[in-house]
């Protein structure tokens, strides 16, 4: 069988901003034998252009088009779902420019949506903006579901915090696109032209790469280099498919990742 790759970045490839060892000679490898890969991020912040340049400052050399994220799963959702609409967004270049490139508006006078993704400065008065649109009929839609999102000096709120705000003032829920919702790996799939059956997908968390994994009918890897351990994945009633210490147990079997 020859597989198709779709790997999550932090805990994978990289471990605050620091290659992962062997992620190199792994994305290396693929490269070299014309596997097709996307690097997955629930973070909505950068650009795939963004996330190329920082991947490179840690010695990683990946094209953006192979880099998915779920402000480009977005996008696509809501370019299904209603094409040429409009939103008003709280987020940064990431969510806006992905919005922008499937013929959005964006707008904070009657919206069709209101789209919240991440961003290192979320104002009280953009919030509370969002509040009223969505108390005015506007939907709903989130990145992503994460509570908080990691830094130097320790954790920061996260899209999945603030829209608990929203939810709690409008008694609105969100539409969440990015994992742990199958949805971002099935766009995932179709913009690399690949098939369930034959992807892998490699992650360090049980709740959102394992679990979307599973729920789009992939077989899972998780590594043990990010936040979980083998006691975590014990926890939780699904399980991978097979457990590695870190990707670079992978390196010269990217043919073959499941031994027999």
């Amino acid at each position: 069988m020859v597989w198709t790759y779709l790997m999550d970045m932090d805990g994978v490839l990289v471990h605050e901003e620091h290659p992962v060892p062997g992620a190199g000679e792994f994305v290396a490898e693929l490269t070299a034998a014309g596997t097709p890969f996307l690097l997955l991020t629930n973070n909505s912040i950068y650009t795939p252009r963004d996330l190329r340049a920082r991947l490179a400052r840690t010695g990683l050399e990946v094209p953006e088009t192979a880099i998915w994220t779920s402000a480009l799963a977005t996008a696509r959702f809501l370019a299904a779902q209603r094409p040429g609409g409009s939103a008003f967004v709280i987020g940064e270049a990431g969510l806006t420019t992905a919005l922008h490139e499937v013929g959005y508006v964006l707008t904070d006078r009657d919206p069709d949506y209101v789209v919240l993704g991440e961003t290192r400065t979320y104002s009280f008065t953009a919030i509370t903006r969002a509040i009223r649109l969505v108390e005015e009929g506007a939907k709903f839609i989130a990145t992503n579901p994460d509570a908080t999102g990691p830094s130097r000096e320790g954790s920061l709120p996260a899209t999945g915090s603030v829209a608990a705000l929203i939810e709690r003032a409008t008694g609105r829920e969100p539409y969440y696109v990015g994992k742990p919702n199958p949805l971002m790996m099935r766009s995932a799939l179709r913009a690399l032209g690949a098939h369930s059956e034959n992807t892998l997908m490699i992650g360090d968390r049980m709740d959102t790469d394992v679990r979307s994994g599973l729920e789009a009918g992939l077989r899972t890897i998780l590594v043990l280099s990010g936040i979980s351990d083998r006691s975590t994945a014990e926890r939780y009633p699904y399980r991978p498919t097979r457990v590695i210490d870190s990707i670079a147990d992978l390196v010269g079997h990217s043919s073959e990742p499941f031994p027999a």
